[in-house]
């Protein structure tokens, strides 16, 4: 497993945990959106841009994740296992 998926995994399982569902989405026609929407019963629907230690979001999907924020739908960025977990915290 790469070192990113191992974070997908991980997002999925405490999302799971929190009684929630994570869709991994594709984007057609744009590039540099973000790859999951964590849904929870307890919070606004969320996208979440996943990646693997040490790396940062590219320019471009820095520029996308803002056009999202603008309108209201929020986007986290989560390189690792302990940003998951200060991002959705067990209850």
């Amino acid at each position: 497993m790469t070192p990113e998926g191992s974070v997908k995994q991980y997002l999925r399982e405490r999302v799971k945990a929190l009684g929630g569902e994570v869709r991994f989405i594709k984007w057609l026609g744009q590039r540099s959106a973000p790859d999951c929407l964590v849904l929870l019963p307890t919070r606004a629907p969320t996208f979440v841009e996943t990646k693997a230690p040490g790396k940062r979001p590219r320019p471009a999907q820095v520029r996308e994740f803002a056009r999202l924020e603008r309108l209201n739908c929020p986007v986290l960025v989560c390189p690792t296992r302990e940003s998951i977990d200060e991002h959705f915290p067990l209850l």
